[in-house]
């Protein structure tokens, strides 16, 4: 007769000195990996806002620095411009200075009746030349005397003036702009030094005159009271008594 062993249910293996607790380790281990997810994106965002504040923190600096340069670069065209129209004045300038004794012998030809034909012609069109480039004549007679814009080459006195005057215009002056190029070489006269005081002692002298006739005149009742006295003494005074 044969014996039958009796069955039993199989389990899986459990290493010794283990509790059938640990052999369930994978029935766990989903639910660690799920909570920790979330952590990982909050730190990778961190970096990202990180990475925006850098690069807006590069972009400023050279939004700044671009700035800066373009505000360089329009002083450095203002300083160009401004350089290179002082250059152009003082060229023209020059080459002006170069013509003025051309341009006084055209103007004493002209007061002495000798500007005629082609001499004319050619006179007339470099004044015409001179004149777009800028060029302005100045000094006539009787104006102030300026040292800043008159060469005085003669000095007189003259009674008739108030202050230093340009009585004749020997030369006259150009300039350009504001830019003297050549002053007005000028006559001038000043006052007589004693015209001045010469009124007051005219006006001391009448007046005594003044006075004296006011003494003689028999309205004044000054005058009256001392005819009176005259009188008295005249006829030996009131009688005594």
């Amino acid at each position: 007769m044969t014996e039958e062993t009796p069955g039993f249910d199989e389990k899986p293996d459990v290493p010794s000195g283990a509790t059938p607790d640990d052999a369930e380790p994978k029935a766990a281990a989903p639910s660690s990996e799920e909570g920790a997810a979330p952590a990982g994106d909050a730190s990778e965002n961190a970096g990202l806002v990180a990475q925006l504040d850098q690069v807006r923190t590069a972009l400023n600096e050279r939004t700044a620095d671009l700035q800066r340069l373009q505000a360089e670069y329009q002083n450095y065209r203002r300083r160009v411009e401004r350089d290179r129209v002082a250059v152009k004045e003082v060229a023209v300038a020059n080459l002006l200075s170069e013509l003025l004794p051309v341009v006084d012998d055209i103007g004493r030809a002209r007061e002495h009746g000798e500007l005629v034909g082609g001499f004319k012609s050619v006179a007339e069109s470099l004044e015409t030349v001179i004149a777009k480039m800028g060029l302005q004549q100045f000094g006539k007679e009787g104006e102030p005397f300026d040292p800043t814009i008159h060469e005085a080459l003669m000095h007189s006195y003259a009674p008739d003036v108030t202050e230093t005057t340009c009585v004749a215009i020997l030369q006259p002056g150009y300039r350009i702009g504001e830019r003297t190029i050549r002053p007005a070489r000028v006559a001038v006269a000043e006052p007589q030094p004693g015209a001045q005081g010469a009124k007051p002692a005219e006006e001391n002298t009448e007046a005594p005159a003044d006075s004296a006739e006011n003494d003689g005149n028999p309205g004044n009742p000054g005058n009256a009271g001392n005819a009176g006295n005259a009188g008295n003494k005249e006829s030996g005074g009131p009688d005594e008594g």
